[in-house]
């Protein structure tokens, strides 16, 4: 694909096979077909939103290196579109491809706040931090008018339960009443996902996220509201946004994060392909380049599985990488403030409630 064929305002530039279906398994778009076939004009890459009845919000963290135990995602499927995301294979398991069909196709749950009540309400849930974006952002487009996230974050404070919130979107600044009052009570901390200080980068690896600006901008608002808000420079990829380690640390120091952390970006699953095919339409000039300085970190694999390892990487690459992080937190935050989230409010709500009886 040449790059002046590149489709803006998406990351993958295709559709992808879902690995789960049988090689004989055939999707017909036979009305799309039609109206081509007439000549009529058609968006085949607007965005569906399909609701979905889910029995359960709350999952069980398993992975041991992902600093969370429980998420909560009222949405699955992005519409941000960035193309490194580890999401992405996620969509397979609900029928879906990789691809376009992951920033096309989201999924809602619009339930999710009666089921994050009735969870929490539970006699024996034991009170720990629930993440919300765990898989995919809480605050992407359609939350503008939908307003789930908010409606859970009015859960978590009703019931004084801790709660940790990763988002690129500045749309996080609707919640900022809820947000202060949860953090006086110490039940919030927010992560926001920060992988470039370029517009030009943002624009063609985020494709749908708010940008630069708006994210430094939000950064300030919610740390000057008392609202502890830390940076993810996630992922950092070779020769793309590596570079910008340092300026980047510098610019949300000055705006008050509370510190700063990173992955190196691992395109596991259907991932390889749909970023090598982004690159041939990005940076056909350095396609080679990046590919190899990633399979570099990945013992020669464009993704590494192990954990503990597979979001650092390994060998000399990633070694500079993590030299140079580890110069830019000594520099921009020689005392980085940890941030425990209080469970005890929430079992004593639980055990005041019950007395009640």
């Amino acid at each position: 694909m040449k790059p002046e064929n590149r489709i803006k305002g998406r990351g993958a530039q295709e559709k992808v096979q879902n690995k789960f279906f049988i090689h004989n398994h055939e999707l017909r778009d036979d009305f799309l077909n039609y109206c081509q076939n007439e000549g009529e004009q058609i968006d085949k890459y607007k965005t569906t939103f399909i609701e979905t009845f889910p029995k359960t919000i709350i999952n069980k963290v398993t992975s041991p290196d992902v600093g969370m135990a429980y998420s909560l995602n009222p949405y699955q499927g992005c519409e941000h579109g960035c193309v490194y995301c580890y999401a992405r294979n996620s969509h397979e398991y609900w029928g879906y491809g990789a691809g376009l069909d992951f920033e096309t196709k989201i999924l809602v749950k619009k339930n999710a706040p009666e089921l994050l009540e009735k969870k929490i309400r539970n006699k024996n849930w034991k009170a720990y931090p629930i993440s919300l974006s765990g898989n995919t952002d809480c605050y992407q487009p359609i939350e503008n008018k939908l307003a789930i996230t908010r409606e859970l974050l009015k859960v978590f404070l009703k019931y004084r339960h801790p709660v940790g919130i990763i988002t690129k979107n500045a749309l996080i600044q609707r919640d900022m009443d809820i947000l202060s009052e949860l953090a006086s009570y110490d039940l919030v901390s927010v992560y926001l996902s920060i992988t470039s200080l370029q517009e030009e980068t943002r624009r063609i690896l985020e494709p749908r996220t708010s940008s630069i600006k708006k994210r430094l901008e939000t950064l300030e608002k919610l740390n000057g509201l008392g609202i502890p808000t830390n940076v993810m420079m996630a992922p950092i990829i070779p020769s793309i946004n590596s570079h910008e380690i340092l300026p980047l640390a510098k610019a949300i120091s000055e705006r008050g994060a509370k510190s700063i952390g990173y992955t190196i970006v691992r395109l596991n699953g259907a991932i390889g392909g749909i970023f090598t095919k982004w690159l041939e339409t990005a940076f056909p000039d350095r396609k080679d380049k990046i590919l190899h300085q990633i399979m570099q970190c990945h013992n020669g694999n464009l993704n590494d599985s192990v954990f503990g390892r597979r979001m650092k990487g390994s060998g000399q690459m990633a070694d500079q990488i993590h030299q140079l992080f580890a110069l830019a937190k000594k520099k921009y935050f020689p005392k980085p403030e940890k941030q425990y989230l209080n469970c005890d409010l929430h079992e004593n709500y639980k055990n005041n409630q019950l007395k009640l009886f």
